[in-house]
Parts: C-alpha cells; sequence; structure tokens
C-alpha cells in the first residue's frame, strides 16, 4: 500500500526498487535548514544486505502487508531455522540470512513473532529479554573486584556468551536483553 514516511516503523516491510527490505532502523530528521527527510537501514528480505536509504519527508513509500504470527522456535538443520504455529502446527523454515544476527538469541521452545510475506517468513522479533540457563560459570576469584574485574564470561543453554556479574553460579536462571546483547538480571525463581 502507498504511504508515506510518517508511516515508517521499525520492522515494516518496504518494497523498494522491486525488492522487499525490512526496517531496522529509521530517524525523522528535522533540520533547521531545508527540508524535513526519514533516515533509514534496511535488511533485504532475499538475502540479508543491508541498505541506507533517505526519503524526502512526505514521500510516498510502498509498504507491503505482512502477517505477524507467534510462532515457537522449534531447531536449526543447516542454514535453516524451523518454527511451528502453536495454534495450526503448522512448520516453516526462515532462512539464516534472513535471521540474521539474532538468531544467536533463539533457544528450543522460544516463542517469537515472524513477519509472513506471501506464505513465507520475512523477518523475526525476539521477546525484549529471554531467559537462559547459565551451564558454564568460572568461580569468582578473591580479590577480583578489588582489581576492578566486577564480570566475567558466562555460558548460556543454547551457546550464547555474555559477560555477566561474578555472583552469576553455573546452574543459576538469567535474563538477557536481546536488544543490547547484554546479560540484565538474575532471572526471578518462583
Amino acid at each position: 500500500m502507498a504511504v508515506t514516511t510518517s508511516d515508517i516503523r521499525k520492522g515494516a516491510v518496504i518494497r523498494h526498487n522491486n525488492n522487499l527490505y525490512a526496517v531496522v532502523e529509521f530517524q525523522h530528521v528535522n533540520p533547521g535548514k531545508g527540508a524535513a527527510f526519514t533516515r533509514t537501514r534496511m535488511k533485504e528480505l532475499g538475502t540479508g544486505k543491508v541498505i541506507e536509504i533517505t526519503y524526502k519527508s512526505g514521500e510516498a513509500i510502498d509498504i507491503v502487508d505482512v502477517e505477524f504470527r507467534t510462532m515457537q522456535y522449534l531447531y536449526k538443520s543447516g542454514e535453516n531455522f524451523t518454527f511451528m504455529n502453536m495454534k495450526s502446527y503448522e512448520q516453516v523454515e526462515m532462512n539464516g540470512d534472513l535471521a540474521g544476527e539474532e538468531a544467536k538469541y533463539l533457544k528450543e521452545g522460544l516463542e517469537v513473532i515472524l513477519g509472513i510475506f506471501e506464505d513465507r517468513p520475512v523477518n523475526m522479533q525476539l521477546p525484549k529479554k529471554i531467559q537462559y540457563k547459565v551451564i558454564e560459570a568460572p568461580p569468582a576469584v578473591k580479590g577480583d573486584s578489588a582489581a576492578g574485574n566486577v564480570t566475567k564470561e558466562i555460558v548460556l543453554d543454547n551457546g550464547l556468551r555474555v559477560q555477566a556479574p561474578i555472583f552469576i553460579k553455573e546452574g543459576e536462571e538469567v535474563l538477557v536483553n536481546t536488544e543490547t546483547g547484554e546479560y540484565s538480571a538474575r532471572a526471578s525463581q518462583g
């Protein structure tokens, strides 16, 4: 559907030069002099290549209708990630290039929102925070905090490595912020 730059949102899918792109980042800019514009960073849905495009304020753009479905991540097979629709049990595969950097946060059973266009997934929205079990956490060494070493690298149940406070132990559950890739907090036990 033809709309203007004011309708650009993160995750929106735009048809540009007959290719589909998902908006990764956007910024509406209104300089003191000159016309306002919208700067976008978009990922091509076929290749995963990221491009930057600047649109004049009010310029007509073609945002395509994408259906958003809650899906459960099942497994990785080669370069593809398999998800299941929780209502119909239908399974869909998403190419690794399309999943991009966010694929490192996937773990079996995780619910994500997939954007579906013409029966194929075109983008993925993760929860802001995801809970993981710590499978490796080196013990804190006496004197670490005095030396300024207040974090250590831990390994999570999906293989992800993050920096966490030195008091985190193997077997604990922690939350990771998917927007920053950083340790967020201990998961509440309850």
